[in-house]
């Protein structure tokens, strides 16, 4: 009798990626945590706010990419102006490349939309499912249980309705936003509905859950921070020489020092408050958004053990390891690195402030009719024919003088004078003429002056005249 083979071994599974740890920040009050709600507070105010406010009877900031048209304050700009769009792109990499080398990830932890809609989430939660450890027992407790199905159930819904008016004023930016509620409210316009859609469901999605993994896996400057980090940047640090070696103590205990403890009694506390769930204690860590909540937390047990505030601190690498006071650590500041971003930020921004005061509000484009290079017309003339586009970037009514000039003899053909509306466009057929043999053959170089009537603002354009064989 042979004797039956043991039961199979259940199969093994090998995870290839650490499984994703929930992270439960713990609510601080600070200094930093009241920063962060100003910063909060503003950048919305701004973004929801800014939609609804109006100039001189249209939306005050408008990108209206169908019009090709876009409104900021009093300027109109056209596809033509999109230098100050590439300007205003160098400029902010220019700030954040010189708020980093200064102080490290300070547009991450305070302003950047990731962080901002993400406390603004959490907030939520916070207030709909408790602190911390109710946050912890409620994810544990079963669906059966009422009390999970009704708050989990708020929660999702002042979540989707939060992320549904971030929607819609992201695309109030780009549709005057009184138009867009109307055509919503009557269901028209399927591509407003569908980038509204796209980005409620971006904010509700990375805000709600995704949350530090954005910042610690997605967000490409968590890799390249490092490049413009050096040892005089101020960082989130942990005092190691000072809070080594960490250890719970009695409160019976009057010298710690000499039990040989330091100033580090690892509560964990700012383990806890942190957003992506980091231990500071380790050293620098790419994941440190430096929101500053660690060091907001640290104080506050410092305070209540009656120790020095400042085991963790915004402090230099340098300032660390020479034990520099924070004058010091300041004074290293303005160092070549920083004078140098400052110095072509401060330029790049002059220049560019200084050419949208002085910018013509008169857009002008010449395009040559292909179907009659030159032909000879009544009265011995030799006649081009050309389109000209008229941009009006004026919140008026403005009349335009069309001249020419160039050849001797040369003069406009049709009506030289064009009244435009304000901030809009229009094409214009001009007829250029020349008396037969007042030029030689080939191509002759003239110039197109457009002038307002009103302002005076004048543009000239370059084209060319074809005298044929």
């Amino acid at each position: 009798m042979t004797t039956p083979p043991p039961p199979s071994t259940p199969a093994k599974y090998i995870r290839l990626y650490e499984a994703k740890q929930k992270v439960y920040p713990r609510a601080i009050d600070g200094v930093f945590n009241r920063w962060r709600w100003v910063l909060l507070v503003v950048t919305q105010l701004v973004f929801y706010g800014l939609p609804w406010l109006q100039w001189g009877g249209r939306q005050m900031v408008l990108f209206d990419l169908g019009a090709r048209r876009f409104y900021l304050f009093g300027l109109v700009l056209y596809p033509q102006d999109f230098i100050y769009l590439t300007g205003l792109l160098i400029i902010s990499a220019l700030s954040l490349f010189l708020f980093t080398a200064v102080a490290g990830r300070l547009w991450c932890g305070f302003a950047c939309p990731q962080t901002v809609y993400t406390k603004l989430f959490m907030w939520l939660e916070t207030h709909i499912e408790g602190d911390r450890s109710a946050r912890m027992r409620l994810d544990k407790a079963p669906w059966t249980s009422g009390e999970k199905l009704w708050r989990k159930g708020l929660k999702q819904f002042t979540w989707i309705s939060v992320a549904l008016w971030t929607g819609f004023s992201f695309v109030g930016f780009f549709v005057p936003i009184r138009q867009l509620g109307a055509e919503l409210l009557a269901l028209h316009g399927s591509w407003q509905l569908f980038w509204i859609g796209l980005y409620s469901l971006a904010t509700y999605g990375f805000a709600g859950y995704m949350r530090e993994q954005v910042c610690k896996y997605m967000c490409p400057y968590a890799r390249f921070q490092s490049a413009m980090f050096d040892k005089d940047t101020l960082v989130v640090t942990y005092d190691s020489q000072r809070g080594e070696p960490r250890g719970a103590r009695s409160k019976k205990v009057v010298d710690y020092k000499a039990a040989g403890l330091g100033d580090c009694i690892d509560c964990s506390l700012c383990v806890q408050v942190c957003p992506t769930g980091i231990d500071i204690r380790n050293g620098l860590q790419y994941e440190c958004i430096g929101c500053g909540l660690c060091v907001d937390a640290c104080d506050s047990v410092m305070d209540k053990v009656q120790y020095p505030r400042g085991l963790i601190r915004f402090a230099t690498q340098n300032g660390m390891t020479q034990r520099w006071s924070s004058a010091q650590m300041l004074r290293r500041v303005l160092r070549p690195r920083v004078l140098l971003y400052g110095s072509v930020l401060l330029a790049l921004s002059i220049a560019m402030l200084i050419s949208l005061a002085t910018r013509i509000p008169l857009k002008v484009d010449v395009v040559r009719d292909r179907a009659a290079l030159a032909r000879i017309v009544a009265g011995g003339q030799l006649e081009n024919i050309y389109r000209l586009q008229i941009m009006n970037a004026t919140e008026g009514v403005q009349r335009y003088r069309i001249a020419t000039r160039g050849l001797e003899g040369l003069h406009v053909a049709t009506d030289n004078e064009v009244e435009i509306g304000p901030a809009e466009s229009r094409w214009v057929v001009v007829r250029l003429q020349l008396p037969f043999g007042a030029a030689p053959q080939g191509s002759h170089t003239v110039h197109f002056d457009v002038q307002a009537l009103g302002d005076g603002a004048q543009v000239s354009e370059k084209s060319v005249f074809l005298v044929p064989r």
